[in-house]
């Protein structure tokens, strides 16, 4: 396999999905082409300055920063869904729209969806 997109719709805490994702991704990186895809309530991953302390969990968007090689897709129709344009963001993201985002899933040769 050459390429893989994890498709992340849930919140990044409350549940390991996205921890997991980014874990699964990770490891993927030097093997192939890796796309995290944040859809749903999974653009709040994104959101910098999280403070996940008393939630007795890592800082999701801080692990991002770690895998600066990993191609983060982030669907944009989402995050105004959520009224989300006014936060600041991690640097390490790809804003796209409805058109794009489905494309990249696409043209990866498997999709896991989490």
């Amino acid at each position: 396999m050459k390429s893989v997109f994890y498709l992340l719709d849930t919140a990044p805490y409350g549940s390991e999905k996205a921890f997991g994702a980014l874990n699964a991704a990770a490891v993927g990186l030097s093997k192939m082409d890796v796309i995290l895809g944040l859809y749903g309530d999974g653009v709040y991953l994104v959101i910098a300055g999280q403070d996940s302390r008393k939630l007795g969990v890592p800082n999701l968007a801080d692990i991002l920063y770690a895998y600066g090689e990993l191609r983060v897709l982030v669907h944009e129709p989402s995050l105004m869904e959520r009224g989300l344009f006014e936060e600041n963001f991690i640097e390490t993201l790809e804003l796209t729209d409805e058109e794009d985002f489905f494309e990249s899933m696409k043209k990866s040769e498997c999709v896991i969806l989490l």
